[in-house]
C-alpha cells in the first residue's frame, strides 16, 4: 500500500501544480487538467486505438528483440572469455555514440515503414541490456561455479539454475532504463514516415493547433508508460519470487 499512496500523491501533486500553471497562464496553449480530460472521449473518436496499436507493436518488438540480444551477448560477454576480449571494446566505443543520429541512415536502408523504427529503437536499447547483463554475471563469485562444477552440472544446467537467475536483477534494472530511452525514441520516430502512433498523434495534433488533442496525447503516451513501467515492476517481482523464498 505504501507504493500505491506514494504514486497517488505523486499524480495529485503534478495534477495541482498543472492546474495551477494554466491558471496563472491562462491561454490555450496550457489548458487546465479537466478541459484535457474532458476532452479525451473526442480524441478516442479519432482512431486513439489505432494510434495505440501501432506504438505498442513497434515498442514490443524492439524490447522483445533488444532483450533477446542483450541476455545473450551479455552473458557471452563473461561465460566465453574469447568473446568477452571482442566484444566489450566494441561495447565501449558505440555505446556512448548518438544513435538516434542514425535515423536518417536507418530509414535510408530500411524504408519508412515499422521496420526502421523497431531498429533503431532496438539499437538504442540494446547496449542499456547488454551491460546490466554483464555486470550482474561478473558478479556472480567464482565458488558458485566450482561448487555445481563439483555436483556434476553440465554447462546448460550451470547457465539455467545459476547464470540466469542470478543475470535478473542486472537485467530488470537495465530495463527499466531502457524502457525510458525506448518511449522516448519511439515518440521521435513516428513523427517521421507515418500516420499512426502516440508520436505521430501528439506532433499532428500541435501543427493542427489542437493544445486539447496534443495534450491529451500527451497523458495517453504518459499513461502507457506507467502501465508499462508496473507491469515491468510486477514481472520482475514474479520472475524472483524465489528470493523471498530462500
Amino acid at each position: 500500500m505504501g507504493k500505491v499512496k506514494m504514486t497517488a500523491v505523486a499524480l495529485v501533486l503534478i495534477h495541482a501544480a498543472w492546474a495551477v500553471a494554466a491558471l496563472v497562464v491562462h491561454q490555450a496553449v496550457l489548458p487546465t487538467p479537466w478541459a484535457v480530460y474532458a476532452y479525451l472521449p473526442q480524441l478516442a473518436r479519432r482512431q486513439l486505438q489505432w494510434h495505440l496499436f501501432f506504438s505498442l507493436y513497434r515498442l514490443g518488438w524492439s524490447m522483445v528483440i533488444a532483450t533477446i540480444l542483450g541476455v545473450v551477448i551479455g552473458i557471452a560477454c563473461v561465460r566465453l572469455p574469447r568473446v568477452g576480449r571482442v566484444l566489450d571494446p566494441l561495447i565501449y566505443l558505440t555505446y556512448p555514440l548518438p544513435k538516434i543520429a542514425l535515423l536518417p541512415v536507418v530509414m535510408l536502408l530500411f524504408g519508412l515503414g515499422d521496420g526502421s523504427k523497431i531498429i533503431l529503437i532496438t539499437l538504442i536499447i540494446v547496449f542499456q541490456v547488454i551491460i546490466g547483463v554483464r555486470d550482474a554475471v561478473r558478479q556472480i563469485p567464482a565458488s558458485v561455479y566450482q561448487g555445481v562444477a563439483v555436483m556434476g552440472a553440465s554447462r546448460w544446467q550451470t547457465l539455467w539454475y545459476v547464470t540466469w537467475p542470478a543475470s535478473l536483477a542486472g537485467l530488470f534494472s537495465a530495463l527499466r532504463i531502457a524502457l525510458g530511452s525506448a518511449i522516448a525514441t519511439l515518440f521521435f520516430t513516428e513523427v517521421y514516415g507515418t500516420e499512426y502512433g502516440i508520436g505521430y498523434l501528439i506532433m499532428d495534433e500541435w501543427n493542427r493547433l489542437d493544445y486539447l488533442g496534443m495534450y491529451g496525447g500527451i497523458v495517453v503516451l504518459a499513461a502507457l508508460a506507467f502501465i508499462l513501467f508496473a507491469a515491468l515492476g510486477a514481472l520482475e517481482a514474479w520472475s524472483s519470487r524465489w528470493r523471498r523464498s530462500a
